[in-house]
């Protein structure tokens, strides 16, 4: 799954990068731990040009108040779902992450968290899923982020892992046919992500600062390096 991601790339640089304008009525401000129910900046296939805050959590169309949402769907059962059938036909976006956070838990003890990121990459791209949920007063623009199958670097952490999208998928993410996003949904094929342990700070959301992507052992800063002694 993903529970908790980073967004802290300058705005100038993020603009340039996903070629959009931040839009979002709060403007842009980095973020080091940013939790469920928190705003993801969000580019959707809708307006390809803007970068825009929506709730982090897809409120189920049905809801008769506002909830807290789904942050995460299976991409292999997205399209069956009844609460995703709209936004998996027709709304798909990009989430720029700066590096999301994993938890592992060795030989069943207290969980380690670990930054996830991409090494050449200040900022890359997860595939979500937009929607709009109506209430009787209100209305909130939310965002679930698709998951897969580990790949060999995720494999030793956890599970699950966000569809992180190569740069050259990015714009047929948010272009292509259902079927066609659907096969681009695959455990991030590359090389170039890596991991590192980081300390408990970030189990709590209100620490949102450089200080949550410091790595807990600063002598041992790669996964390969505390992974094989």
């Amino acid at each position: 799954m993903c529970g908790r991601n980073s967004l802290f790339i300058d705005q100038a640089d993020l603009e340039a990068r996903f070629d959009a304008e931040v839009v979002a009525d709060g403007g842009y401000t980095p973020r080091y731990n940013i939790a469920p129910g928190d705003d993801l900046h969000i580019v959707t296939n809708e307006a390809p040009d803007e970068i825009d805050a929506y709730h982090w959590g897809l409120i189920p169309f049905w809801a008769d108040e506002p909830e807290e949402g789904i942050i995460n769907a299976r991409s292999k059962t997205a399209d069956e779902k009844r609460v995703f059938e709209r936004a998996w036909e027709s709304r798909p976006c990009l989430v720029p992450s700066s590096g999301f956070y994993e938890w592992k838990s060795p030989n069943g003890g207290s969980k380690q968290p670990y930054r996830i990121y991409r090494e050449d990459d200040s900022a890359f791209a997860m595939a979500g899923l937009w929607d709009v949920w109506e209430g009787d007063n209100e209305t909130i623009s939310c965002v679930t982020i698709l998951t897969t199958e580990p790949n060999d670097l995720m494999n030793s952490i956890h599970d699950r892992m966000p569809v992180v999208l190569p740069q050259d998928a990015e714009s047929d993410w948010l272009t292509a046919d259902p079927d066609t996003r659907k096969e681009l949904c695959q455990p991030y094929p590359k090389d170039d992500l890596d991991a590192y342990e980081i300390s408990t700070r970030v189990n709590t959301p209100g620490n949102d600062d450089p200080q949550v992507i410091e790595p807990l052992d600063h002598e041992q800063s790669g996964l390969g390096e505390f992974s094989s002694g």
